[in-house]
């Protein structure tokens, strides 16, 4: 072959040859790439794993600490008995049954209801037991722990068109002498749930529940529903009326009966309250109304039976300056106190000075630039939580005066709402359609960890005066809607979506709180009715 010849054969298989390497790079650029995603994919979740691992290592701990406590007090308390005389293992009879009596969950009056055992009300893959209360020595502190026999059974008390302040069945009261004045009892023990977040591609749902409903007794539109933190029998229902109706669970969630109602529009313009709380323990309520006209701003309802001085009386000090008063809260601290916030754009701390006697102060009013529409407080620190219709969520630390931390977001914010369990885990409602819930960690300042919502057909609209609640576990959250439906989000689901959907109502829901004993969820609805959804 002549030299001529053999390079015009290699001047044509080099092309060839180039063509060939360059699929053969193509090829390996696309199998990196893929196998780049493929170890980050893998990554991620052998972190994710880690994380799982992690959360159930502290349970086991906690749960073996726990255990073993148990057992020691078992052991200890075997030992004092055997050497303990019959005189003394009478008189160690004697003062269990004298405690026994005084238990909030006992009914006296002939009542004789037996005290239930605790549950959860769901029942998840990780579901943290509720703590429960501590009783520490203290001073005697007064609660309602039963009702007169006449008033539990009668269901069937209609409300009186009368405005009386004093119109309401009596409430039995028995002094409590190892139920402190400070909240210590009430510290409940940090869950890590916010690893847990967005971890599950499937919805844990509460499973199948019996709805029974009853009338409000109110002749307006509910406004608030709350549950006695001492008493887990006893319900306050709220409405545009004016009238606060205490109800009596029965049945462990099947029935709740009327016990009484009073008046407690304000001192001046005689208006409702706009949001009611319960005292710490449990013997009264608090009520918030506006700061126009120079009207009442609280108003105290004592609950324990009273000689000779009004059931509802009105706190002297008026620090907010104008428009509604949107929100109360007491903060889960050791000293009690209560926080309000209003149209105002003010925050204020309210601290108990006596009994009765509380003395305000103004932790902020221009951080926020608009109407204050929900305050809360973390139990870690002293850090206040308010959410704004100026779009903001704010955190001031109320020990070192001044604010912790301010976020942004494009929608304006309804409510504030702290998990139960995770005490670095918060919740805010805001206006955004199908994005209406979001959780935040407190420790990220202005990281969103996760947002769902709900589609609503009803209204286009947006209500403040629609509202969430934690599960006890802190879990789940249900909240109302426009629409005549308790939505109900698994913290776990990755989805945007509600995990359930319970049509509970024939109007919008305001309001589905979850019961911290019973495996009950109670709402309240414009169609007057209070709707008991019981777990089976």
């Amino acid at each position: 072959m002549s030299a001529g010849s053999m390079i015009s054969k290699r001047v044509k298989q080099e092309p060839e040859e180039e063509e060939a390497n360059g699929e053969d790079e193509n090829s390996r650029a696309e199998q990196e790439e893929a196998l780049v995603a493929l170890i980050d994919h893998r990554s991620k979740e052998v972190e994710h794993l880690r994380q799982r691992i992690s959360y159930y290592k502290s349970q086991l701990d906690q749960a073996e600490k726990r255990l073993q406590d148990s057992q020691s007090k078992l052991a200890r308390l075997r030992g004092r008995n055997n050497t303990r005389s019959s005189n003394a293992s009478l008189e160690t009879k004697s003062l269990k049954v004298e405690r026994r009596s005084i238990s909030p969950e006992h009914l006296t009056g002939g009542s004789e209801n037996k005290p239930q055992s605790r549950t959860e009300l769901v029942i998840p893959s990780v579901n943290p037991k509720i703590p429960q209360p501590i009783k520490p020595a203290g001073s005697g502190a007064k609660t309602i722990i039963g009702l007169e026999a006449s008033a539990a059974s009668n269901s069937a008390v209609k409300v009186k068109g009368e405005k009386s302040h004093r119109s309401s069945t009596n409430v039995e009261v028995v002094d409590i002498k190892d139920r402190g004045t400070k909240r210590k009892f009430e510290q409940k023990e940090h869950k890590e749930l916010i690893p847990l977040v967005q971890s599950s591609s499937s919805p844990s749902t509460i499973g199948s529940y019996t709805s029974n409903h009853i009338p409000s007794q109110h002749k307006r539109k509910l406004r608030s529903l709350a549950v006695c933190p001492v008493n887990d029998q006893l319900f306050v229902t709220s409405a545009l009326d004016g009238l606060v109706n205490l109800w009596q669970i029965q049945g462990r969630g099947s029935s709740a009966s009327f016990l009484s109602s009073t008046d407690c529009v304000s001192s001046g313009d005689r208006r409702w309250p706009e949001d009611i709380a319960w005292h710490p323990h449990g013997n009264s309520l608090f009520s918030v109304y506006t700061a126009d006209g120079g009207d009442s701003q609280i108003s105290v309802l004592n609950l324990n039976k009273t000689q000779g001085r009004a059931r509802v009386t009105y706190l002297e000090d008026k620090p907010h300056v104008k428009g509604i008063i949107n929100g109360i809260t007491f903060m889960p601290w050791e000293n009690t106190c209560f926080v309000t916030g209003g149209s105002d754009h003010a925050v204020v701390l309210w601290n108990e000075r006596d009994e009765n006697v509380w003395k305000p102060k103004s932790l902020h009013r221009n951080l926020h630039s608009s109407a204050v529409m929900g305050v809360a407080g973390m139990q870690q620190k002293q850090i206040v939580l308010s959410a704004g219709a100026d779009k903001r969520i704010l955190g001031f630390d109320a020990h070192v005066g001044r604010a912790d931390f301010k976020h942004q977001i494009e929608s304006k914010c309804m409510s504030v709402l702290p998990n139960p369990c995770d005490f670095n885990l918060f919740m805010v409602q805001t206006g955004a359609h199908e994005r209406q819930l979001r959780l935040y960690d407190i420790r990220l300042r202005h990281t969103e960890l996760h947002s769902f919502g709900w589609k609503q057909e009803s209204s286009d609209s947006q209500s403040a005066l629609i509202n969430q609640a934690w599960s006890p576990d802190g879990l789940y959250i249900s909240s109302g809607s426009a629409d005549p439906v308790i939505h109900i989000f698994d913290i776990r689901y990755n989805a945007s979506k509600p995990s359930q959907s319970i049509r509970a109502h024939q109007k919008r829901v305001f309001k589905a709180v979850w019961h911290y004993s019973f495996p009950l969820l109670i709402s309240i609805s414009s169609d007057l009715q209070i709707g008991l959804h019981k777990k089976f």
